[in-house]
């Protein structure tokens, strides 16, 4: 497998907390960022390496041999659609801005970013009669990505973690040599973009270790799962001091006490579940859908601030804490798990309905894939084959043409071509092999 793991990236000899040298950056508001205790140091495990290739078969998913034909065939359908819809330049949602969570202006580089999630469902496939459409996809993104030489994944700078990362994981799946300087260059370019002590952060602040939209703004847990899951599948080791600073920030970001010691987690549920982001005092999208404001400003008066958990944060945030190497009786990973029995079910984003709700299913796909557990129990005792249930409900909601599109058109889900790349990857993670190696951490670079 080809991998950054064992490239100068790596680090491995520099410990995941460092004191800053440089002022604050300017573009953090020093007067909202706040202090926190750092994260102790929890024990780890071997996380699952990375898997790019789906199962050659019913044996070797362990599907039933019925449900895996008819998995398969929505698959193709669903490839044989997105290579469809192609654009002659060879990307997908091409001219259609699109803008992240308070982002200044919309961006064209979204294309770019659904153009590496198709390539990663094509190469996932292992279905060689899609090589035109990857190859006319890598020549859109190193047009898109390369305009002086250099990696830029958005000029504009408001999408490049979102276009890094999805990059990042298109080219990973490939896992061919001559794609390795350019994953080299992608991973390269978030680390660097990473909000840490290179921008004057201590461990300390409630900003540290997270990544948000092109490292113009505060970081959240969306941006943030996206860089873990780029440098996991990259093959960049647990170790890695960008994933322990990473750890650091989603840590900050769940609704516990014990080792939350965040004022709105502090005086909150304590449900083990996560929010949109701990940064400049926290926001929630759930608390903002219950009535309660983004930020819990608008709880009753003299009501202590609390932020809201939901379903894909939290299954992003179970999935960032597993990637961290994280044990399964960590107090954040049990708690992160109780929630998700709790609230079990692919139908709906648990806390935002259905807004969301494809990017929903492709995070508790990648979650429960790495945690390692084929059923899950819920609250009222009954066993869950998650495999089988999330492939019966993406069979469930494909259109006749291979698409899906989902019919709340927040975050850019009523484009088909994005919704179609979530549902394609949430498939395919159903179908991969049962059985996986795990990362053998890479020797400190020289």
């Amino acid at each position: 497998m080809i991998t950054v793991a064992l490239l100068a990236h790596a680090l491995l000899a520099e410990p995941p907390y460092l004191e800053p040298s440089v002022p604050l950056d300017p573009r953090i508001k020093g007067d909202r960022i706040t202090s926190l205790a750092p994260p102790a140091a929890a024990a780890t495990r071997p996380v699952v390496a990375p898997i790019h290739r789906i199962a050659a078969s019913a044996t070797d998913s362990g599907l039933p041999p019925e449900l895996d034909a008819r998995a398969r065939a929505a698959l193709q359908r669903g490839l044989v659609w997105l290579g469809a819809s192609q654009d002659p330049t060879g990307g997908w949602m091409v001219a259609k801005a699109a803008a992240g969570t308070d982002q200044p202006k919309p961006s064209q580089a979204a294309a770019t970013a659904v153009t590496g999630l198709a390539v990663k469902a094509f190469a996932q496939s292992g279905d060689a009669t899609h090589d035109a459409t990857v190859t006319r996809a890598l020549g859109f993104i190193k047009a898109e990505t390369f305009p002086a030489g250099s990696f830029v994944p958005d000029p504009a700078g408001s999408l490049g973690n979102y276009v890094a990362a999805s990059v990042a994981m298109g080219l990973a799946a490939l896992d061919r040599p001559d794609e390795l300087p350019m994953l080299e260059q992608s991973v390269a370019w978030l680390r660097q973009n990473q909000w840490d002590h290179t921008e004057g952060l201590a461990a300390t602040k409630d900003w540290y270790g997270g990544a948000g939209y092109g490292n113009w703004g505060r970081p959240d847990l969306s941006n943030t799962q996206l860089f873990l899951d780029a440098l996991h599948d990259a093959g960049v080791s647990q170790d890695d001091p960008a994933v322990q600073r990473a750890l650091a920030f989603v840590t900050r970001t769940q609704n516990l006490k014990a080792t939350n010691p965040s004022p709105w987690a502090q005086s909150g549920s304590d449900d083990g579940g996560f929010v949109y982001t701990p940064a400049n005092g926290g926001e929630s999208f759930a608390s903002e859908d219950a009535g309660e404001g983004r930020y819990g400003e608008k709880l009753p008066a003299g009501t202590p601030r609390t932020l809201r958990s939901y379903g894909s944060m939290t299954y992003a945030g179970l999935k960032s804490l597993l990637y961290a190497g994280l044990a399964p009786d960590d107090p954040r990973v049990k708690a992160a798990r109780g929630w998700i029995t709790l609230h079990w079910g692919f139908d709906r984003n648990p806390g935002l309905g259905t807004q969301g709700l494809f990017y929903y299913r492709h995070a508790m796909a990648r979650a429960l894939a790495v945690n390692g557990e084929r059923t899950i129990t819920d609250g009222q005792g009954t066993s869950h084959d998650w495999r089988v249930e999330l492939i019966e409900s993406l069979l469930a909601a494909q259109r006749p043409d291979g698409a899906w599109v989902n019919a709340t058109a927040r975050w850019q889900e009523d484009k088909p071509e994005l919704v179609t790349c979530y549902a394609l990857l949430a498939l395919e993670e159903a179908l991969k092999p049962t059985t996986a190696s795990t990362i053998t951490p890479a020797a400190p670079a020289r």
